[in-house]
């Protein structure tokens, strides 16, 4: 790392000079395949042509006006969004954790509408929400909060899936409570799906108290699960919605979608961004919708997502270091029983796979949506070498 950079990561010595489709090549020129995306973004792959046309025409043609204006290109990929959720009303951000603070900030308005002095934000234990003071009072989990005390922001915390916890927090404080935010699948905490009904049981109880339902879709969204959204499994429709990653397939954007009473809280001067919803990533986000609905992305998220889990279970059910392999889609998680040192770099350097590993001990992949079968038993093979090595 450069001594010039703030020490906030820890980077595998490890730099990429090109990419594309699902291929990464290093300094060198060794090619590795990619099952991480950057972390649940690159979902159409690296340097798709569609994606390198849109950028550089839109360079050439203006990047920023701000807010000030009508950006023609913002009002497509909100409708274009709206109507592939349920939704009605979208704000265009530039990250997820921006995304998390305007939904947060609705929660906050809500309650004030409602006159609930002092409103109460139900969230789950081991959720990860962002890394703002705000996205990270509603987070859990000592590592990203530590240091940050007392963190800002009135929430109160159930365990995942946990429909008696839920029930014992809105008897003890149900005037107070004015939305519940959750992942569908949680994953920074080692990719856990919410329970069959979960999400059902929320959206009823959220209904029959008047309060929002607020879904972080920032690493399910955009196709990542085989649907559009994750929600779209369970035949709900949240009240708020957050996007970013996917959104984008790199370049910077986050999203807050919101329908009813959710959908008219702001007004002009309660929110803003100066580079949100600018003309460049709003229109590779269009684009990444095209490319999605054109080659059939999500289709094949669902194929190769159960494709690839399938072969990892039967390849790793007698392993004796493998507690769990679970996931939805192309969202797919191997919790370890033990941690095994430097396992990314050993996955990078001796089997040429890029992986992620979450909380210590789940490997995490999250391949782009255009993976193919061949590809998923690359993927296989190299995990259970890497694994029969440790």
């Amino acid at each position: 790392m450069s001594a010039a950079l703030m020490n906030t990561y820890q980077p595998l010595a490890l730099s990429f000079t090109k990419g594309l489709g699902t291929r990464l090549w290093d300094q060198a020129g060794r090619e590795y395949l990619d099952a991480v995306a950057g972390v649940a973004v690159t979902n159409v792959g690296h340097s798709h042509p569609r994606i390198v046309a849109a950028i550089s025409e839109q360079a050439g043609l203006l990047l920023h006006t701000s807010n000030l204006y009508s950006i023609d290109w913002q009002r497509q990929l909100a409708q274009r969004l709206t109507q592939l959720s349920g939704m009605e009303r979208a704000f265009f951000n530039n990250s997820g954790a921006e995304a998390n603070e305007t939904a947060l900030k609705l929660a906050r308005l809500y309650g004030w509408r409602k006159g609930v002095e002092q409103p109460l934000v139900v969230v789950m234990a081991n959720a990860f929400h962002g890394r703002t003071l705000g996205t990270l009072s509603a987070s859990d989990g000592p590592a990203v909060r530590l240091g940050f005390n007392e963190l800002p922001g009135d929430f109160v915390k159930v365990p995942f899936g946990d429909l008696a916890a839920l029930e014992r927090v809105r008897q003890e404080h149900g005037a107070r409570i004015v939305a519940v935010l959750v992942e569908p699948i949680q994953g920074e905490s080692g990719v856990q799906p919410a329970p069959p009904g979960y999400l059902q049981a929320l959206r009823e109880l959220c209904s029959r108290h008047a309060w929002l339902l607020m879904l972080d879709e920032i690493q399910t969204g955009i196709g990542r699960t085989g649907r559009w959204f994750a929600f779209q499994h369970e035949g709900i429709v949240p009240d708020v919605m957050t996007l970013a990653k996917g959104l984008g397939n790199g370049v910077p954007i986050g999203a807050c979608l919101a329908r009813g009473r959710a959908a008219d809280l702001f007004t002009p001067g309660s929110h803003g961004s100066t580079f949100g919803g600018n003309p460049l990533a709003c229109r590779v986000g269009c684009t990444v919708l095209d490319i999605i609905e054109e080659q059939g992305l999500l289709a094949n998220a669902r194929i190769q997502g159960e494709r690839l889990l399938s072969r990892l279970r039967a390849e790793l059910a007698d392993h004796a270091n493998v507690l769990a392999i679970r996931g939805q889609g192309l969202m797919i998680g191997i919790e370890l029983k033990q941690p095994i040192r430097d396992l990314t770099l050993i996955a990078a350097r001796e089997h040429a796979l890029l992986i992620n590993v979450t909380r210590g001990k789940t490997i995490r992949l999250l391949p782009p949506l255009t993976i193919d079968e061949r590809e998923v038993g690359m993927i296989v093979r190299g995990l259970a070498r890497l694994l029969a090595s440790d």
